[in-house]
C-alpha cells in the first residue's frame, strides 16, 4: 500500500509528464489526430503502473507533507518538477555518454537505411533522448534516493519491472513525438 505522500506524488507525476514533453497538458496541445493523444494517455497511465510497482519494490518513504495539497499546488509542483527535469536533461544530453549513446543509435538507423535523410534522423535521435532523460529524471531520480531498498532494483523482478519501465517509456516519448512534430498521421 502506497503511503498519502507516494500517491499524491504520483498524481503530480502524472501531471508533470505532459509539462516534461509538452510544457502544458496534453489536452491544450494541436494535434491532427486524436488517436494519438489517447494512445499517449493510455502509454502514460500503464508507465504510471508500473512505476507505482517501482515504489513498492523499493520501499518508497518520501518526506512527509504537513500541508494541504489542492489542485493547484498539485499543479504548481507538477511544473516545477517538470522545469527541473527539462534542465537536468538538458545538461545530461550534452555528455560524453549521452552522445556516445546517440552516436550508437544513429549507426544502427543507418544500417537499417542507407537512404535516411542523417539531420532529421540526428535531430529525432537527440530529442527521443533528451525526452527520455527528463521522464527518468522526474520519476526516477526522487524515487530512488529516498527509497530504502533501491538495491531490490537488481533482483529478478526488478529487472522485469525496470525493462517494462524502459519499454513504456519509450513508447511514451515516441507518442509525444508524434503529437509535437509529426502532421503526417493517417
Amino acid at each position: 500500500m502506497l503511503s498519502k505522500e507516494s500517491k499524491i506524488g504520483v498524481l503530480e507525476n502524472f501531471y508533470g509528464i505532459d509539462y516534461v514533453l509538452f510544457g502544458k497538458p496534453v489536452n491544450k496541445v494541436e494535434t491532427c489526430c486524436p488517436l494519438v493523444k489517447e494512445e499517449f494517455l493510455s502509454v502514460k497511465g500503464a508507465l504510471l503502473s508500473v512505476y507505482i510497482e517501482m515504489l513498492k519494490l523499493v520501499n518508497y518513504t518520501p518526506k512527509v507533507i504537513e500541508e494541504k495539497i489542492n489542485s493547484a499546488s498539485l499543479l504548481k509542483n507538477a511544473r516545477r518538477s517538470a522545469k527541473i527535469a527539462r534542465e537536468q536533461s538538458q545538461k545530461i544530453v550534452v555528455s560524453k555518454k549521452a552522445r556516445k549513446n546517440i552516436k550508437e543509435s544513429l549507426k544502427t538507423e543507418l544500417e537499417r537505411d542507407k537512404n535516411i535523410d542523417i539531420p532529421k534522423l540526428v535531430e529525432s535521435k537527440i530529442r527521443e533522448k533528451a525526452f527520455g532523460l527528463a521522464v527518468d529524471n522526474m520519476l526516477l531520480v526522487k524515487c530512488l534516493s529516498e527509497a530504502k531498498e533501491p538495491e531490490k532494483l537488481n533482483d529478478w523482478e526488478g529487472k522485469i519491472i525496470e525493462d517494462s519501465y524502459k519499454i513504456l517509456r519509450d513508447n511514451l516519448v515516441e507518442s509525444a513525438i508524434q503529437i509535437l512534430y509529426d502532421d503526417t498521421i493517417d
